[in-house]
């Protein structure tokens, strides 16, 4: 290693943390899942591990997210997080403390940066540095954030959706609700209780939103087959759901985020109005890549939405870029010592 500095990009999420090692690419991807034991409150296991435990677990450990909403809400146990995945990521011989960058949901007050800070210096960062997740979100996507021009970019991730619009490097206005791919799933697996009387996990729910999920109806429509547990006999069973009913099941939720992006828009001042009218939304995150919904925000905003490449992992290539280019991105990064 020629360099001494390693550098470290964390997309802190809710359902996921992802890694990011300059000129690696992503070199961990792993659920934001850490398994407590309940009697003397240790730590078993991070990440895979401690996932394949949730709803299979003994009552003595307990399955915890340690980021409610995509923001900590156990600070301990977020330090122990970030000190397995920056070990993981760079290998058990590292001599030099990385600097490390994190992204942190747009609405983070200043106590819960300082929190990540202090987090990721105790758990072995030389320097830390936290970014808003709509501005490493767009520079993921490609957008050339420091023009004059206005960019509205819409993160929509496990815990949260974040609106914003960016311009000059800096977040003019923006919005974040904790309406995203969680809300989506249980709404689902509650539309399937209601209507079928028959119970599904979470799990299930997800991968039918992703089979057959859509933000606008269909005409011809895409069928999944779900399995679940009867509620009255409480025995197995399968029943047929189909996309409009999904559409019909999930319309509190997206109606919830199309409010976020109208909000936003309402903000915006004129000039970068017509910039975003031009531009378009960028869309990003893991739950945009549900089907039609940049169809759905074009009947709902007259304003055009496309999913950017690589939704999913806009956040954390972003951060892996603002590394790169930390002169350039200098203005819209946060350092705290």
């Amino acid at each position: 290693m020629g360099f001494f500095t390693r550098k470290l990009g964390i997309d802190l999420g809710t359902a996921n943390t992802l890694v990011y090692l300059p000129g690696k690419g992503i070199v961990l991807n792993e659920p934001a899942v850490v398994a407590v034991s309940e009697q003397d409150n240790k730590i078993l296991a991070i990440g895979k591990e401690a996932k394949l435990m949730i709803g299979k677990t003994p009552d003595s450990i307990v399955a915890y997210r340690p980021m409610k909403d995509g923001v900590i809400a156990d600070y301990r146990v977020t330090e122990a997080m970030l000190r397995y995945f920056i070990g993981k990521a760079l290998g058990p011989f590292s001599l030099f403390k990385p600097d490390v960058m994190v992204s942190v949901p747009a609405g983070v007050t200043s106590t819960e940066r300082r929190a990540v800070v202090e987090a990721a210096i105790r758990a072995g960062a030389r320097n830390a540095y936290v970014v808003k997740e709509p501005i490493l979100a767009a520079i993921g996507a490609g957008i050339p954030i420091h023009e004059t021009k206005g960019h509205m970019v819409v993160d929509i991730g496990g815990g949260t959706t974040d609106v914003a619009v960016i311009s000059l490097g800096g977040i003019v206005a923006c919005k974040s609700v904790k309406v995203a791919g969680n809300k989506i799933d249980q709404a689902i697996a509650e539309y399937i209780k209601k209507t079928f009387n028959l119970a599904i996990g979470d799990r299930t729910a997800e991968q039918v939103k992703i089979k057959i999920g859509s933000a606008v109806p269909l005409e011809e429509e895409l069928v999944a087959t779900i399995k679940g547990r009867d509620f009255v006999q409480g025995l197995p069973r399968t029943a047929q759901v189909t996309t409009n009913e999904i559409v019909k099941a999930i319309d509190t939720e997206l109606k919830g985020m199309i409010k976020a992006i109208k909000d936003v828009l309402q903000e915006t001042p004129p000039e970068l109005a017509s910039d975003i009218i031009d531009q378009g939304i960028t869309l990003t995150g893991g739950t945009s890549q549900l089907r039609n919904l940049g169809e759905l925000i074009f009947r709902k905003t007259g304003v055009k939405a496309k999913l950017a490449d690589d939704a999913l992992y806009c956040v954390v290539k972003g951060t892996g870029i603002a590394l790169e280019h930390m002169d350039t991105y200098k203005k819209s990064i946060l350092s705290k010592r």
